[in-house]
């Protein structure tokens, strides 16, 4: 871990990042080839594979206990980021404007947020806080559920494409079930509209392209 550069931002950062990972793959006897330059090339389709045979691979090897990163990393992550200077408040505004002999002026938005402060904002904005929280939480677990199910439905469609291609026949059979399975597949909801032949051309070009 200590190898790896977890600040790289340039390819030929990432291509030994990648390399380091393909080592290891190949010390713990992981059979799975990195494509390497398809991945720093930010190909969609190699990195998502990629991403979901990282996501199998976790989920069926972790351990039960604490992982804790930065002790893993051995403080060879990326330096602190700075904090970004404070905005300027109304009290600099208005010795801004005394400097320059105008009279301070208080705008009806600061004044609103003054008293909202002073009023118990701390309590609401605790509260937005708790509920920003709860509802990443739950995007979260839904967007893992999500990416589950395509998984698998990935996986089904594979097995397929793999049985047509050994024996062609099997697409032929209208009642058999091939078809059924790739109906099921390929439904979609009522009210869906599938995108015209220029818009899904166009979204196939941009699937080849970077993200």
């Amino acid at each position: 871990m200590s190898r790896v550069k977890f600040d790289a931002n340039t390819e030929y950062g990432y291509e030994a990042n990648l390399k380091i990972l393909q080592g290891c793959f190949v010390k713990h006897n992981v059979d799975r080839t990195i494509p390497i330059k398809a991945i720093y090339k930010c190909k969609m389709q190699d990195n998502l594979d990629f991403l979901q045979f990282l996501k199998r691979y976790w989920d069926d090897n972790r351990s039960e206990g604490y992982y804790d990163p930065i002790a893993r990393r051995k403080g060879s992550g990326p330096a602190p980021a700075t904090k970004p200077a404070p905005p300027a408040t109304t009290r600099t505004a208005n010795a801004g404007a005394a400097r320059r002999g105008t009279t301070p002026t208080t705008t009806p938005a600061a004044r609103t947020v003054s008293r909202t402060v002073g009023g118990g904002g701390s309590a609401a904005s605790a509260a937005l806080v708790r509920e920003n929280v709860q509802m990443k939480e739950t995007i979260t677990g839904l967007e893992r559920e999500r990416d589950f199910y395509f998984s698998k439905l990935r996986d089904i469609e594979l097995l397929l494409q793999q049985a047509v291609e050994a024996d062609p026949t099997l697409d032929e059979d209208e009642n058999g079930i091939i078809k059924h399975i790739q109906t099921i597949l390929y439904s979609t909801e009522e009210g869906f509209e599938i995108p015209a032949e220029g818009e899904a051309e166009v979204a196939a070009q941009d699937d080849l392209e970077t993200f």
